[in-house]
Formats: structure tokens, C-alpha cells, sequence
């Protein structure tokens, strides 16, 4: 595991190189501190996962316009999977995840943990102001924030990006419930990889943070938000071969099964197919990390079903995003205010 590098300023030439280059000039994890006229600084990640490179697309557009114009408050920088990235992976083979060990994570003991952990101590001791966490998703889904609190600052830093918001407690580990412990946070999800209207809406949220004064006193009101809660994890077991339309498989999907993403589904709706006499499809397991594949799902005579209403996130036709991650997660529409 490579150390963590700590610098206050940008290093020459990374502003001209894309994700897969990174590695030309950053020898693994860095964390990079930028002045600004207000002190308290927005901490912004990037790459956590080395195939969403819109996050760096963005902060190269707000770093070149702060060349000449200066930041508006400090920042810190976090950029992170730079041996990913350059093959344009989420992670290679061998490496944990980097947004599952952070403060909070299962398994404390990891080098990249204690890396991790490193950074979140480091933000304290500058008595950050926000926290912001920029990924991709490699399905279709729309722009939404993440958040793991639902006090009203995390809530305004959210709809600053999007009026749909989720809150979700699993998986533990993430970025965005470590720095929840110290400022408001949030993870953004900007679409897929390599788009012009990700990179530009990821770089104006990030400006419009870096203005802010200080967050609104009342809460959000109930006509700009859309809440959702995560409700349930689903994975494909290790066992479990599975594929796509036309493929035979113990799961097989349809081809564009990620056009589900953010529709609420009714009880009944059919997810895909399972092979005859299949036991156990899939792992379901709640925000506390029971199994409730039973409850949600109903995987008899060969068809996946659902047994009550529920928004699918997240889905994929991406194999190795699925076995690295997850199928999806499950969401139910949340009250607000709640």
C-alpha cells in the first residue's frame, strides 16, 4: 500500500492530464490543501473508484478557473484510486474498495484503512467546512445526492445538486458517513463516466459549495426535495453464475435491465429468471445487515420477483461492476419532512 501523500499545492503539469495519467505525477493517494479567503475548507474526493473519472474532470475545470480568480473558501483535495484509474477500473485485482474503509469500515485493520483514516483526521484537525464525494455509475440512472444523515445542513448541501436524494446507511466503510461524524456530507452521483452534462453540473456544485457563506437555518422545504431510503443491498453470490439476455446462466437479466433504475416498481414486477430448483439467487440484506431476500423477493417457477413495491438503484449490465460491488440497492420513498 502506498503512503499517503500530503501537499499545498498543486504539483506541476496535473491539471494537464486526464485520470489514466495521474500516475505521472502522483505516486498513489494524495490529499492537496488550497488556500482560499474563508478557512474552513470544502474537502472534496475523487476517485475512489478508478473507472469514475468525473469527479477529476470537474475539479480540473474549478482548479484551472481558480488559477486566476483564487478560491472563494480553502480546499482540500482528495484524490484517491491513482493505480485504477490508470487502467480505468473501479479497482484492480487485489485491491479493497476505497470507498468501504474509511472510519466506521468492518475491517479497521487494513493499511488502506489506516490511510483513510489518516485523511479524516487530517480534515478535523482543519475543521472542515462540507464534505463532497463525487462518483459515476456505470448504469443509466439520473444525477442524485447520497446521504447518511437527514439533518437539515446535510439535506441543503444535497439539494444544492439534486431535489432527488437517498439516504442510506449501508454499505459501512463509505466516505461521505466517516466525514458525517465532522460537517455536513454528501456523495454525488453523477451519471455515467465521459459525459460533458456530468462533468459541468460536478464543477458547478463544487463552485457553488466553495461560495457558501454558511448553511440555511430552516429546513428544506418539502416541495424541493424527493427522498428516498435504501432499504436493501443486492448482491449475486459467489456460487451464483449469471448474465444477460440472450445468455444462459443459473440468473439471466434482461439486456437493458438498468432502464429500472429509479422507476418504483409494483409488487409482482419480474426482474429477471432464475434456473429451476435454484435455492439461493441472490444475498438481500437490510440497513442492518440482515438477509430479507425472502421478504422482497420471490424466486419461484423460475422468475425473480418482487413482493412489494420498491425503486431499484444502481443496476448494471456491467459483470465485473456486479461481482466487485453490487446488483443494486432498493429504495422506498421516504416522508419528508421525517
Amino acid at each position: 500500500m502506498t503512503p499517503l501523500t500530503v501537499l499545498e499545492n498543486l504539483p506541476e503539469g496535473l491539471l494537464e492530464r486526464d485520470a489514466s495519467q495521474l500516475h505521472e505525477v502522483l505516486h498513489g493517494p494524495t490529499l492537496i490543501h488550497l488556500p482560499g479567503r474563508r478557512r474552513e475548507p470544502l474537502f472534496v474526493s475523487v476517485l475512489l473508484h478508478g473507472n469514475e473519472d468525473t469527479g477529476w474532470e470537474a475539479m480540473r475545470r474549478v482548479l484551472a478557473r481558480a488559477r486566476v480568480h483564487g478560491l472563494p473558501r480553502a480546499l482540500s483535495l482528495f484524490i484517491g484510486n491513482v493505480a485504477a484509474a490508470r487502467r480505468g477500473l473501479r479497482r484492480l485485482d487485489g485491491q479493497v474498495d476505497y470507498n468501504r474503509v474509511w472510519p466506521g469500515t468492518p475491517e479497521p485493520h487494513l493499511p488502506e484503512a489506516a490511510l483513510m483514516r489518516q485523511v479524516t483526521e487530517a480534515m478535523a484537525a482543519r475543521a472542515v467546512f462540507a464534505s463532497v464525494d463525487i462518483h459515476n455509475n456505470t448504469g443509466r440512472n439520473p444525477h442524485y445526492a447520497c446521504v447518511n444523515r437527514l439533518a437539515p445542513h446535510f439535506l441543503h448541501l444535497a439539494t444544492l445538486f439534486s431535489r432527488t436524494v437517498v439516504y442510506f446507511l449501508r454499505p459501512l466503510g463509505v466516505q461521505s458517513a466517516a466525514f458525517a461524524e465532522l460537517c455536513p456530507a454528501v456523495t454525488i452521483e453523477c451519471g455515467r463516466p465521459g459525459t460533458a452534462h456530468g462533468e459541468s453540473h460536478a464543477a458547478d456544485y463544487v463552485e457553488a459549495c466553495l461560495n457558501l457563506a454558511a448553511f440555511p437555518g430552516h429546513p428544506v422545504a418539502p416541495h424541493d426535495i424527493d427522498l428516498y431510503h435504501t432499504v436493501a443491498t443486492v448482491r449475486l453470490p459467489e456460487a451464483v453464475s449469471f448474465g444477460f439476455e440472450p445468455a444462459e446462466a443459473d440468473v439471466v437479466f434482461p439486456a437493458d435491465l438498468d432502464r429500472l433504475n429509479f422507476h418504483e416498481l409494483p409488487a409482482g414486477s419480474v426482474l429477471g429468471r432464475i434456473r429451476p430448483g435454484l435455492d439461493t439467487a441472490l444475498e438481500v440484506t437490510d440497513e442492518h445487515g440482515a438477509d430479507v431476500g425472502r421478504r422482497l423477493f420471490d424466486w419461484q417457477d423460475g422468475r425473480l420477483q418482487l413482493r412489494r413495491r420498491l425503486m431499484p438503484a444502481m443496476l448494471t449490465t456491467d459483470a465485473r461492476i456486479i461481482r466487485q460491488d453490487c446488483l443494486c440497492y432498493l429504495m422506498e420513498r421516504l416522508p419528508y419532512p421525517a
